[in-house]
């Protein structure tokens, strides 16, 4: 079976799970088209992920005015369903925070990506994220394209207006990562299609598996894996570090990933006088990141906005535990006292708190956690057990187009 894959930008170094799942797909025998609006031109440190971007077609890489000839094009060809789908765009625009030119645009992109899908014979077309990305893959459908659904991670889909009713309903399914996903998908769709909404964890391959995690570490290090960015908490995290140094705690910090609040974060480091403690390492390798797992006491993520963070099952995997925020589909999988610590989101006292009891607890009580956290998490998010949920979707009978 043929499936397109549309995502916005492709790959990514936070987007590993989406490499994942194509993967794990192509492993059950289907043949995966890659296609991405932009990424042709990002810096990968990962071998695995600029392999792919060898492998995956660009909708803008020749910029916006090659966008033209394929739209008229399809006017000429199918006026009646070029019509149809522009009145779809502008219902789209009123239904969302962004103006009429940008949904013009996803209609362009649309019209650009169709021959594409025939040349390849595409059986069906999935988007990752509720965004545009899935709006272009309904335009599709709309201009008599395959059949299509998406996968929604959150928190971006659930805070801004973008149309997930419509997108839902023209779908032949959608995927939540969680159930509290689900829930939200709930929240903003007709209760007619709620049967549509789906629940597939992201997955880790099994070689995450199969990497010992080892004995509980002995050092007083603590690390934190994501983008430097306000969603991720990170200056909450150094205030937490600096209460722990005031009481004469010490705890070494690890911030794994880079992004736009570097220079705020270093600046606040220097201000505590915490640059022997807290090293950030910029965009680092998927094995690095796995190296500074390993050679940490514990995950710690103390994010104000997430979907179900995909570094989370990671450290789990590796057999640590992980400290973190009861906030959307995190409480799923992290469960307090056995897999981990969860405390109240934007609060440095409780997280303060979590980090000291973590730091001193025995190496005994570690390992007891790690090996609950790797038991959890290889019933729940093996990718080839996830992909396979998603494969019986892709090959269930096509619900008939929606008006």
């Amino acid at each position: 079976m043929k499936i397109a894959y549309l995502i916005n930008q492709y790959p990514k170094v936070s987007h590993s799970f989406i490499r994942r799942e194509i993967l794990a797909l192509e492993r059950q025998g289907f043949e995966v088209q890659r296609i991405a609006l932009r990424g042709w031109g990002e810096q990968l440190p990962d071998q695995d992920d600029r392999q792919e971007q060898e492998r995956t077609r660009y909708v803008l890489r020749q910029g916006p005015w090659a966008l033209l000839a394929p739209t008229l094009r399809v006017l000429l060809r199918a006026p009646v369903r070029f019509i149809g789908a522009l009145r779809l765009v502008f219902k789209m625009a009123r239904d969302s925070d962004r103006s009429l030119p940008y949904h013009l645009i996803y209609f362009a992109e649309a019209c650009r990506i169709m021959p594409w899908l025939c040349e390849f014979g595409a059986q069906r077309v999935h988007a990752h994220f509720g965004t545009n990305s899935a709006e272009v893959t309904m335009l599709t459908h709309a201009l008599g394209g395959p059949p299509y659904s998406f996968t929604v991670h959150g928190p971006d889909e659930f805070m801004r207006p973008m149309g997930l009713d419509e997108k839902i309903h023209r779908s032949d399914f959608v995927v939540a990562i969680s159930s509290f996903g689900r829930s939200q998908l709930y929240l903003r769709s007709r209760y007619a299609d709620w049967p549509k909404v789906k629940v597939v964890h992201c997955g880790l391959e099994q070689s995450f598996f199969e990497v010992s995690g080892g004995p509980a570490a002995a050092t007083q290090r603590l690390v934190c894996v994501g983008r430097l960015s306000e969603a991720k908490g990170q200056l909450l995290l150094i205030e937490a570090v600096a209460r722990l140094a005031a009481k004469g705690i010490r705890c070494e910090l690890v911030l794994a990933g880079d992004g736009p609040m570097r220079s705020e974060l270093e600046k606040l480091i220097e201000k505590h006088g915490l640059g022997t403690q807290i090293r950030i390492t910029g965009w680092i390798s998927g094995s690095e990141v796995r190296g500074e797992i390993l050679a940490a006491r514990a995950l710690v993520l103390p994010s104000f906005a997430e979907g179900l963070p995909v570094v989370i099952m990671e450290a789990m995997a590796l057999r640590r535990p992980v400290l973190t925020t009861y906030i959307a589909g995190i409480p799923e999988l992290v469960h307090s006292g056995e897999t981990g610590w969860l405390f109240a989101a934007g609060s440095v006292d409780e997280l303060a708190s979590a980090m000291e009891d973590c730091l001193s607890r025995p190496l005994e009580d570690l390992q007891r956690m790690g090996d609950a956290s790797y038991n959890r998490v290889i019933a729940r998010h093996s990718i080839d057990n996830e992909a396979g949920k998603l494969a019986e979707l892709f090959r269930a009978p096509s619900y008939p187009a929606r008006p």
